[in-house]
């Protein structure tokens, strides 16, 4: 697995299912992305730059994905609140993954880094 799977072992069912689908659409996305662990949670990098953190909710208890440069992004289901910087994607894990928009937000992420802005 990986240096994370206490992490993903250690949430119960609908949320662990999700986090390990969410960690594979994260890293099928580019060769290039790689998974660490920082600050407790998984984080996923591009060409060792943080790229995503996955994490769950406190209050709702549902996984989300935060985007670290998601003040870039502009997206209707990205959710900066209180956060000047970063965004979160939130996930409802007893709904079908929409994998679509996890793409498109993802690839528009990546493109930022790639193009080095």
């Amino acid at each position: 697995m990986s240096l994370n799977e206490d992490f993903y072992l250690s949430k119960q069912e609908p949320n662990k299912s999700c986090l390990l689908a969410l960690r594979n659409i994260i890293l099928k996305q580019d060769e290039h992305i790689t998974e660490t662990k920082k600050y407790g949670m998984p984080c996923f990098c591009y060409l060792n730059k943080m790229l995503v953190y996955l994490w769950v909710d406190k209050k709702t208890t549902e996984p989300y994905i935060l985007f670290v440069d998601g003040a870039k992004l502009n997206h209707p289901d990205l959710e900066s609140g209180n956060r000047g910087k970063m965004k979160i994607f939130r996930v409802n894990p007893h709904k079908d993954l929409p994998i679509k928009k996890l793409n498109l937000v993802l690839q528009t992420a990546l493109s930022i880094y790639k193009k080095g802005s």
